[in-house]
């Protein structure tokens, strides 16, 4: 990836920014960042998936981790391995058209990228 800044967040209310209150200054760079090099993708196709319900369900992650005594990088990480991890299944490609096998982050930071129309900034 050549471009990497940062986009900010486009929901301050909801998404990861509104789930991680006040870490959310802090979180935000740290989660685009390892999003970004785990699935190789635009960051705009990062900020599309952290500003979507996805990006909420990512952020409870990330909390329920630090709820368990890991820091903020280290929940991050750890969330970001564990999404890698899990694969898009045949029910959950049949009901988004994420092709089936992709890990679960890489798709639907893809998934919500095309939503939003991030690949056309």
């Amino acid at each position: 990836m050549t471009d990497t800044t940062i986009p900010a967040t486009d929901n301050q209310d909801w998404g990861f920014w509104g789930t991680m209150a006040e870490h959310a200054a802090a979180a935000w760079p740290i989660a685009s960042r390892a999003i970004r090099e785990a699935t190789d993708t635009d960051p705009h196709a990062v900020r599309a998936f952290l500003d979507s319900r996805y990006g909420r369900h990512f952020a409870d992650g990330v909390n329920c981790q630090m709820h368990h005594g890991a820091s903020l990088q280290d929940a991050i990480a750890k969330t970001t391995a564990e999404w890698m991890g899990w694969r898009i299944t045949r029910r959950t490609s049949r009901e988004t058209g994420i092709p089936a096998g992709l890990p679960y982050l890489t798709g639907f930071v893809m998934n919500e990228a095309i939503a939003v129309g991030a690949f056309e900034e």
